[in-house]
């Protein structure tokens, strides 16, 4: 079945069974067509599919078969009613819109079975398809193969029949040697027969177009991924796509198919380790499966344990309360039945007042009558020995009910995602992340953090609880790479590690500072934040007036702009974004003296020569761009990044001297050794480096043109630094 170098590794064909079931009947394919999305569905299967009645015939729908007779596309019936509404029951297709009476269809889209995309044949329905001539050959070999105790006979044999040894696929019969001979004889037409070996499966010789049935297919669409014929091309639904020849799709594919199935062959150990090892998760699932069950069991257990003790408990509660309420009011009741006559109290009362001796009536009335006394107060302030109610035992669940609905398990939570857009790394870093949306609510989480070092390994740090989801990370290595994790807890479970990010820290120590708004700010042609953190150029009316002069050949000048704060020492890094939209920028440092010229004698462009660092191809540059001048600047704009000409890095050609924009742009002024270095900021590579001469106070520098903006760079987490 696959062409290899050698025999030995052929797949035998009865190995092959499951790539030979129809994904709908379960069963091995009969006719299989081929849909739009590159899967086959036997033919029987798509009809009952779509819900064709009992007038559909393979002659009609398939445009690219021959009509005969003994064709494979012979009449196949409907499916049964019962068929189809077990198909429809088991949600195999949707048809919302069929009703059993109808006669045709009332849809022609349908689940592909094996994908899940919709696939629409439209007017023609079944007609559109391909038959899979190769999968049906591949089938009839492996019915072959399972049935090779049954001989196949020949069919021009008299009585008794001999089995046959070759079939002809122009015949469509099979024959045994002397029959092949005598019906294909030297020096005819029939001598030029293609035979095979015995068959029963006898396709046509050539694929015809389904959408022009006299059409032979000899072209490949890339776009439908599907054979056409030249008219589908010309003028039909492929004109606008892109085709190959048929020899061609035949040995590029022929040629893909063949490195990987090569492939696999040569990694069949690796298949086989990886089926030991998916067998051995089977065999942990299982485990897993059942201990998750027990303790499950358990964890209910318990909970119906204490719900049965808490239970009992309470019930013992109101069973004590209500006998002693009981045991009050019974005697409240045998104290007042004493008050009635001739019984109890009253009774006794009654019979010493008979007594007559005075000295014994006084002893014995006294203490009676301080009983009776207490009768008759009792009698004037009627209530109750007890409260029949049992207001305070009312239990209310409604709380503990929402919990139990809500229960579910709690599980290994999912880790957390480190926010690269948000997290930024500089003398201190500060570290973003989040959850995904149907995470539960965590405990804290914990960052871990290390320097990635080749020479040097290097253990993980971890911070304190975070319960937020950020945190800074302080007292990290100038110029050097640190990676960075974090994990989630929920009660006594963790997440698994985000995946690992890592970030370069600036060659230098931040250098903190504000645009300013006093020393040769335009406010007409400049707009500050309140925070004086972005700047942006507009097109006021003095440039509107300016450019009205554009007849003349006079251009509009840079508006310049600088940092509130100099250097004068040291080796200082800053950060800012350039808006991608930003017309041109020029970025870099200037000395004070530079910045006073710029300032006190502005000048236009009127030649793109009147400075070395005008990012244009002037001659200029190449003749004085190797001296030491007090700035530099680069120019930023459409998107773009312009290595100037005489850049040390960069060779003359123009291609390698425009670089993409970073995202963020980042200077390192090394004063000391008169150097200025410009990096992506986010990967610290360095895009371009110059000498610069650092006579005086050296400030970071903005020039602006058209409409542009900057923003620097938020150093919140970075230890703000006095400079003199």
């Amino acid at each position: 079945l696959i062409n290899s170098d050698s025999d030995s590794r052929r797949v035998p064909i009865k190995n092959i069974e499951r790539e030979l079931i129809c994904p709908i009947c379960k069963e091995l394919f009969t006719h299989p067509l081929i849909l739009p999305c590159q899967h086959s569905v036997c033919h029987k299967c798509v009809k009952e599919l779509l819900m064709l009645n009992h007038e559909d015939s393979f002659s009609t729908d398939g445009g690219s078969e021959s009509s005969n007779p003994g064709s494979p596309r012979s009449r196949v019936p409907s499916p049964s009613m019962e068929r189809l509404d077990r198909l429809v029951r088991s949600g195999s297709i949707s048809s919302p819109g069929w009703r059993r009476a109808s006669v045709t269809p009332r849809i022609t889209t349908f689940p592909c079975p094996g994908c899940q995309h919709d696939i629409d044949l439209g007017e023609r329905g079944i007609s559109m398809l391909f038959r899979n001539f190769t999968l049906e050959s591949i089938v009839e070999r492996y019915r072959q193969a399972a049935r090779a105790a049954v001989a196949i006979m020949c069919n021009m044999c008299k009585p008794p029949q001999q089995e046959a040894t070759k079939s002809c696929m122009d015949c469509k019969a099979s024959y045994c040697n002397e029959c092949f001979k005598l019906h294909h004889p030297w020096g005819t037409p029939k001598a030029q027969h293609e035979y095979v070996g015995p068959t029963t499966n006898f396709r046509p010789k050539v694929l015809m177009c389904p959408e022009h049935e006299m059409e032979k297919v000899n072209m490949y669409c890339e776009v439908c991924r599907r054979p056409v014929c030249h008219l589908c091309k010309l003028g039909g639904s492929h004109a606008n796509h892109k085709v190959t020849s048929m020899s061609s799709a035949y040995k590029i594919l022929k040629e893909k198919l063949s490195k990987s199935i090569h492939y696999l062959i040569s990694k069949e150990d690796q298949v086989r380790t990886q089926i030991s090892e998916i067998e051995v998760l089977i065999h942990q699932t299982e485990e897993n499966g059942q201990l998750a069950e027990r303790r499950a069991n358990e964890h209910f257990e318990r909970l119906f344990e204490t719900l049965q003790e808490r239970k009992t408990e309470m019930l013992r509660s109101i069973e004590q309360s209500r006998n002693r309420r009981l045991e009050n009011l019974r005697g409240q009741v045998d104290e007042y039945q004493g008050m009635l006559e001739n019984s109890g109290l009253v009774g006794y009362a009654q019979e010493v007042l008979k007594e007559t001796d005075q000295s014994c009536f006084v002893q014995t009335a006294k203490q009676l009558h301080v009983r009776i006394q207490r009768a008759t107060e009792s009698l004037k302030t009627f209530q109750p020995a007890a409260n029949p109610t049992f207001d305070e035992f009312v239990l209310d669940t409604s709380k503990e009910e929402l919990l139990l609905k809500d229960l579910t398990f709690g599980g290994v939570p999912d880790p957390p995602m480190i926010d690269l857009t948000r997290s930024r790394v500089y003398n201190e870093g500060v570290i973003h992340w989040r959850l995904s949306d149907d995470t539960l609510p965590m405990d804290y989480h914990v960052l871990e953090y290390r320097k990635v070092d080749k020479e040097e390994e290097h253990g993980w740090q971890s911070t304190d609880h975070v319960y937020g989801s950020s945190t800074v990370v302080t007292d990290l290595e100038s110029d050097s790479i640190y990676a960075f994790r974090v994990r989630s807890y929920r009660s006594s479970m963790c997440s698994p590690y985000s995946p690992e990010v890592t970030f370069h820290t600036p060659t230098a120590t931040v250098f903190n500072f504000l645009f300013n708004d006093k020393c040769g700010y335009s406010s007409e042609r400049l707009v500050l934040t309140k925070r004086r953190d972005s700047v942006e150029s507009t097109a006021g009316m003095t440039f509107l007036l300016s450019a009205e002069r554009v007849q003349t050949g006079s251009y509009i000048c840079l508006d310049y702009i600088i940092g509130d704060t100099g250097i004068t020492q040291g080796r200082h890094f800053w950060a800012f974004r350039v808006e991608p939209h930003s017309y041109m920028v020029k970025v870099g440092v200037a000395s004070d003296s530079k910045v006073l010229e710029w300032f006190h004698h502005p000048r236009d462009t009127s030649s793109p020569r009147y400075d070395h660092d005008s990012g244009h191809d002037s001659g200029s540059e190449d003749t004085s761009y190797d001296l030491s001048q007090p700035f530099m600047l680069v120019t930023i704009g459409m998107g773009k990044l312009f290595i100037p000409k005489a850049s040390i890095t960069a060779n003359s050609d123009h291609g390698n001297r425009v670089l993409p924009m970073p995202q963020r742009i980042g200077i390192c002024l090394d004063y000391d050794a008169g150097r200025v270095f410009f990096y992506d900021a986010d990967t610290m590579r360095c895009l371009y480096e110059r000498a610069v001469d650092c006579s005086g106070t050296m400030y970071p520098a903005f020039g602006l043109m058209g409409s542009s903006v900057v923003h620097l760079e938020d150093f919140c987490p970075a230890k703000r630094l006095s400079y003199t």
